[in-house]
């Protein structure tokens, strides 16, 4: 395709582009890919390729690309009232219909929802009603929060320090000192392979109460966890881990943060992950989902016994001094509710259980007995395919090797998105929820051809 601008130069010499080695983008030995539109599951771009995008954007885009019906609500919505803010009582339809129908869908027990624009300022308003909540019932020393290792809440100071990836903490200065680490629930990456699942969940759950005993549980606030492992590497926890971890977190009174931005609004078939797997949390993080990404728009959604306490403190102490000038924007408050009826009247939480099945299953039957494949693992409509040098050592492939990037590029060249996820060589799909079966088989297809161009 002949192209007579500069957008790919203005590109290199302007764009801070996000997770990107600058460098190396600079020098021009990065590609760089300009997307011009999508519909369902595929995008396009300028040089006209058509690219079956298997991890929904970022997760994201869960009701599938160009969906009308969301697009006009935008529009409609800028056309009679683009932006008011929040502040002192202020409230738009848009944003008072979303809370409803968010709290409608949410596990019992929640309350209220605050409105942000990432999950990662999302979680930031956790912690800070977690310390304002301790402080207001007397207690300023429990303030430290427990997180896990590749675990994923954002890249803030606060969040990034959440995230346990090394990428997220390296040279910058990262984790603050709140904030405290515990075992990932990757049984895969088990140091005693002897364990058996249920026996790892024992372990992860004995990790967590010597982590307590340590720093004194009159100390830790809050435990905040995905209730899948996203970008840590597509886990779903071993049988009987959410129970127990949820046993621990009350003997202690440690409040519970469920980071379900990744899982929240039907991506593991349930509409939310906190009711996939039992979960009881005081504080729910969602984005993502909550719009499909046609607009930014997060939340946090408050359980029952904190609200009471935050209500409290500011008949004690005035007006909560927290706030975005853009929370509960309106335009993203009305892409949210366009979204989440699109959700109901297409079925889409179910087809994401439904083909989500069908995707892991045709994953495991066109790579599980591959000699490089250690792990084919998901749940709902999301997957992961683990490599390693030798599956029966359980030996990996040294990082310089970059063999989980190797296939994302070779599978890209077929014209399928997956991810190379970091901390490893594992290639991550998370489509919209309007996959086909059909699409499922070429993913899975495509996958294999990639598999077996890099590795055999």
């Amino acid at each position: 395709m002949l192209k007579n601008d500069q957008l790919d130069a203005w590109d290199r010499e302007n764009f801070f582009h996000p997770s990107t080695h600058l460098a190396e983008f600079a020098r021009g030995n990065l590609p760089n890919r300009v997307v011009t539109g999508g519909q369902g599951c595929h995008i396009e771009d300028r040089d006209g390729n058509r690219l079956l995008d298997a991890f929904a954007g970022l997760y994201c885009v869960n009701v599938g690309y160009g969906r009308p019906e969301i697009a006009e609500a935008i529009a409609e919505q800028a056309r009679e009232l683009a932006y008011y803010h929040a502040y002192v009582g202020h409230g738009t339809e848009a944003s008072i219909t979303l809370s409803k129908m968010i709290l409608d869908r949410a596990p019992e027990g929640m309350s209220k929802v605050y409105f942000g624009l990432s999950g990662s300022d999302a979680n930031e308003t956790n912690i800070k009603l977690v310390w304002y909540y301790n402080n207001i019932l007397g207690r300023p020393e429990k303030k430290k929060i427990i997180s896990r290792w590749r675990g994923y809440h954002g890249s803030g100071l606060m969040t990034g320090s959440l995230t346990g990836l090394e990428l997220f903490h390296k040279k910058f200065d990262l984790p603050l000192a709140q904030v405290i680490h515990t075992e990932a629930p990757y049984y895969y990456r088990r140091d005693n392979l002897d364990l058996t699942p249920e026996q790892f969940t024992a372990h992860c759950v004995a990790e967590l109460e010597s982590l307590i005993d340590r720093e004194g549980a009159d100390t830790i606030a809050a435990f905040i966890g995905e209730p899948v492992l996203g970008t840590g590497g597509i886990v779903p926890p071993p049988p009987g881990y959410w129970a127990a971890i949820q046993e621990v977190l009350r003997k202690h009174d440690i409040l519970l943060i469920a980071d379900e931005v990744v899982t929240g609004f039907g991506r593991l078939g349930t509409m939310m992950g906190s009711d996939h797997y039992g979960l009881k949390p005081d504080l729910i993080t969602i984005a993502k989902g909550l719009t499909s990404a046609y607009a930014p728009l997060s939340g946090s959604i408050v359980g029952d016994r904190m609200w009471k306490v935050l209500e409290q403190g500011t008949d004690e102490n005035g007006p909560i001094g927290h706030g975005w000038t853009y929370s509960a924007h309106p335009i993203g408050a009305a892409a949210g509710v366009a979204n989440l009826k699109l959700l109901d009247a297409l079925n889409l939480v179910q087809n994401a259980g439904e083909v989500g099945g069908h995707f892991n299953a045709a994953l495991r039957d066109a790579l599980g007995d591959h000699a490089n494949v250690g792990e084919v693992r998901g749940e709902g409509m999301m997957a992961a395919v683990e490599f390693v040098a030798d599956r029966d050592s359980r030996s990996f492939f040294d990082p310089s090797q970059k063999v989980g990037p190797s296939i994302a590029a070779a599978l890209l060249k077929r014209g399928v998105i997956g991810r190379a996820m970091p901390q490893g060589d594992i290639l991550g799909f998370a489509p919209p929820f309007s996959l086909t079966r059909a699409e499922a088989e070429e993913v899975a297809g495509k996958t294999a051809q990639a598999v077996a161009e890099v590795l055999g």
